[in-house]
This record gives structure tokens, sequence and C-alpha cells, in this order.
């Protein structure tokens, strides 16, 4: 039996994305929502069954998130979860109707993106001044 090349289904490789602003604000928003609830609620639980658990151990964790890689760590949390909260109420404002033509759209993506960047930054300076 001779089999013929029959075409494949499109998938996400046949769109350049890179070049679809909407689409990856969207898909990044989707998995950044994943990442505040899976690791968020990890780096929390982790804190909090360390303090339950005795002075030692709660002095480990909070000397982990001390360090360096600790700081890089709540920081891109930090991150994500500004970016989530200001797509959010991009979202809302979808919600009321407004701003579906492109460059409205593109306009909003990027105050979503440049206000969780500077949130990010002002919450760690405040956070970093009142330490």
């Amino acid at each position: 039996m001779k089999t013929h090349p029959r075409p494949l289904s499109p998938h996400l490789q046949v769109y350049k994305l890179h070049t679809k602003v909407t689409s990856m604000l969207s898909i990044t928003f989707r998995v950044f929502g994943a990442v505040l609830m899976t690791a968020g609620t990890f780096f929390f639980l982790l804190w909090i069954v360390a303090a339950a658990m005795g002075e030692s151990a709660f002095a480990a964790i909070q000397g982990f998130y001390g360090s360096w890689f600790g700081y890089l760590v709540l920081f891109g949390l930090t991150v994500v979860l500004f970016y989530h909260l200001t797509n959010g109420l991009r979202h809302l404002l979808w919600d009321t109707g407004f701003g579906f033509d492109m460059p409205t759209l593109r306009k909003t993506g990027a105050v979503a993106i440049g206000s969780a960047v500077v949130l990010s930054v002002l919450a760690w300076i405040a956070g970093l001044a009142a330490v």
C-alpha cells in the first residue's frame, strides 16, 4: 500500500508569534497566572512550614530568601505578580468594551509591561529601604 504525504494541520510553528504582540501577551498572562499559583504558593508554604518547624529551619529559609538567588527568584515572582495584575486590569477594560482596536491593544500591552517593571522596582526599593 502506497502512502501519500499529507499536509500537517497548522500549529503554533506556522504562526510568527514574535510579531503577534497581543497573542504573546495573552499567552504570558495565562502562563504567569499558573506560575503565580504554583511557585507563589510553594514559596509561601515553604516559609510558613519552616516557621512552624522551628527557629533553625526558619533561619535556613530566611537565609535562602536573603541570598542573591533568593532575591532573584523573589524579584521574578514580583514582576510576574505585577504583570498579571496590570494585564488583568487591561482585561477588565476589555470587559467594558474599551480597547479592541489594534493600536490601542498595542499601547495597553506596552503600558502593562512597562508598569509591571516600574511597580516591581518601586516595590523592591520600598521593601529594601524598610529593612
